[in-house]
């Protein structure tokens, strides 16, 4: 079976960093730990697409696309893009009976 050549991305120091430190903190959420153990893998001369696709149960196709979105914006890649449409907007709790807000 023949393989794509890969692509190889090279990080910088201090990007090689902040990703590691995204992919080590427990508070950062899963889709971004995901992306940023993506592009530390791709640095990797020796990294089979294929294999870390499965590892990382993704898509072939998706590895391809974060590493030509990484050539084009760079590390900011691992982080969501903004959304089209109406902000997320948090309405206030329903007042109580005596007309006080409905806030502890």
């Amino acid at each position: 079976m023949r393989r794509r050549p890969p692509r190889l991305i090279r990080l910088l120091p201090e990007e090689a960093s902040y990703l590691e430190r995204l992919v080590r903190d427990g508070r950062t959420e899963q889709r971004i730990a995901r992306r940023a153990r993506v592009l530390l893998a791709m640095d990797d001369p020796a990294t089979i697409v294929s294999e870390l696709a499965d590892r990382l149960e993704l898509d072939r196709r998706s590895i391809w696309a974060l590493c030509r979105r990484f050539d084009e914006f760079g590390v900011d890649v691992v982080m969501d893009a903004p959304r089209p449409g109406r902000p997320r907007e948090l309405s206030p709790p329903p007042a109580r009976r005596g007309g006080a807000a409905g806030v502890l």
